[in-house]
């Protein structure tokens, strides 16, 4: 039995809950959610500024979680929720991670890594390709990341 639209919006609701945790602590509100089975292992959201370590991005903070949940830094069999499309840096570490499933919610067209400024979702020189959807709750998502950006300015 396949994913369906209801399970990744779902997901992706959840994934939302967790960039409003980032949002709360002046951090870009981007949050992420590693599932294995129908069944959250992890999660994360952005906390580069309040740990001081510019490698926090949601999705890095919910792998290294899911890692020491399955006692593995292989990931196979799992799909990771994020509310904004990945930037190179997590790409690199989904592929390296062996995530078998990326959906995200926004699209990002300036640094995006899977389908606008590069694609990394199917790169030649990986050995590992991640299947994606791209665009679940996308308007939601978006909403989130234009507001806390307007309030900013």
């Amino acid at each position: 039995m396949g994913v369906s639209v209801a399970d990744d919006e779902a997901w992706m609701r959840y994934a939302l809950r967790l960039a409003q945790r980032a949002e709360q602590l002046g951090e870009v509100p981007v949050g992420a959610v590693v599932v294995k089975d129908n069944r959250c292992i992890a999660e994360g959201w952005n906390n580069s500024i309040v740990s001081h370590d510019p490698t926090a991005h949601a999705e890095v903070v919910a792998l290294r979680a899911a890692g020491i949940v399955v006692e593995n830094y292989r990931l196979s069999d799992t799909t990771l929720y994020v509310t904004l499309e990945p930037c190179v840096m997590c790409m690199g570490a989904l592929s390296h991670a062996r995530v078998k499933r990326l959906v995200f919610g926004a699209y990002d067209p300036k640094r995006g890594a899977v389908c606008n400024a590069l694609s990394l979702s199917d790169a030649s020189f990986l050995n590992h390709h991640i299947d994606w959807t791209g665009g679940v709750l996308e308007a939601d998502c978006s909403v989130l990341l234009k507001d806390f950006f307007r309030a900013r300015r």
